[in-house]
């Protein structure tokens, strides 16, 4: 989906009052932060990121990594004020991540993780963090009439989910993207071997899973030039067994065996409609409790409530991002000892 612009004076719907739960802190809204906001807080979640960026010496200056590193380690402080992010902002404007913009949250996720890649002068280490959500896949495409087979190999850092406008599951989703689709008339594909085009069979076949998986729930729909949010259910569990989900069709021959158990640990939550609208983030905590966090607000929140964002009502948040933590079978999350200052 483009990045959906708005001109329109922007109000934060976060409280007024700023609150802080555990050793969590929030994050002041300047005048569009929300969707940043959320995301730092999703990063804030993922213990394998703020690890490697602790672990790291920079020696960049004026980055993405190194503002974002700094951010992070703020956020994990003991302190109750806002963490300070007003440079990370403005480095984002500067990588034409702009400030007062509304932005979309997926597309600045997959930003913000290319200029790590692409800023961080650690190539090593740069790779290390794009390797958390790489899913390697395997690009499938087969002549209906000759059976010739193409296949190539890419790789997503978050896994688009289309969704219908009936009720719906995240499972259900993550076996539609797996599903080889066929393409006839209008839509043929060049086959090498016929040398012309032929109704086909397309599609993704899973090679390897990284350790945080993220789903993108396709909410905002594009038809002649007017983009709407799709409201309609759309379930999620807290804990996520991939193997359980797809059929060995979905697999590579080259699929590589790993823990396929998950446990959710954020998800970025969209309020309002397609072109106005505000983000938030319900996060799990070390302590494997819920907090919701609303720019500078955080309550400690029950899973029943983040069940409440699966969507249905026009008056309801509806998430839009899921990051789930893999976690081997049997066996819950594990988090770092001590508290970073």
């Amino acid at each position: 989906m483009s990045r959906r612009m708005c001109s329109m004076f922007y109000r934060s719907w976060s409280l007024p009052i700023e609150s802080r739960s555990q050793d969590l802190r929030g994050l002041r809204n300047y005048g569009l932060s929300c969707c940043v906001n959320a995301l730092l807080q999703s990063f804030s979640a993922t213990r394998e990121l703020v690890d490697l960026l602790e672990g790291w010496n920079p020696v960049d200056k004026e980055s993405v990594p190194l503002y974002l590193r700094k951010v992070l380690l703020a956020m994990q402080s003991d302190q109750s004020q806002p963490a300070p992010h007003k440079d990370f902002l403005h480095c984002l404007d500067r990588n034409y991540i702009h400030d007062n913009v509304q932005q979309d949250a997926d597309e600045v996720f997959l930003s913000i993780l290319n200029l790590i890649q692409q800023q961080m002068s650690d190539k090593a280490l740069a790779q290390e963090i794009q390797s958390l959500y790489k899913v390697t896949v395997e690009t499938y495409l087969q002549c209906l009439e000759c059976k010739y087979i193409e296949t190539g190999t890419s790789f997503l850092l978050s896994l688009p989910m289309h969704i219908r406008e009936s009720h719906d599951s995240l499972e259900d989703c993550m076996r539609f993207f797996f599903e080889l689709q066929e393409l006839r008339d209008g839509d043929k594909c060049y086959c090498e071997r016929c040398g012309e085009k032929k109704p086909s069979k397309q599609g993704f076949k899973l090679i390897s899973l990284p350790s945080v998986l993220c789903l993108h729930l396709k909410r905002f729909r594009n038809s002649r030039g007017y983009t709407r949010k799709l409201h309609c259910k759309v379930t999620f569990p807290e804990t996520l067994n991939i193997s359980e989900i797809l059929t060995a069709e979905a697999l590579s021959e080259r699929y590589v065996q790993s823990d396929s158990q998950y446990s959710l640990c954020a998800v970025i939550v969209h309020s309002g409609v397609a072109m106005f609208g505000h983000y938030t983030a319900y996060v799990r905590h070390k302590d494997q409790s819920w907090y919701h966090t609303n720019d500078s607000s955080v309550r400690q929140v029950s899973w029943k409530e983040v069940q409440n964002t699966y969507g249905g009502s026009l008056r309801e948040g509806t998430a839009y991002m899921l990051l789930y933590r893999q976690t081997p079978e049997g066996k819950q999350p594990e988090w770092s000892s001590g508290r970073r200052s």
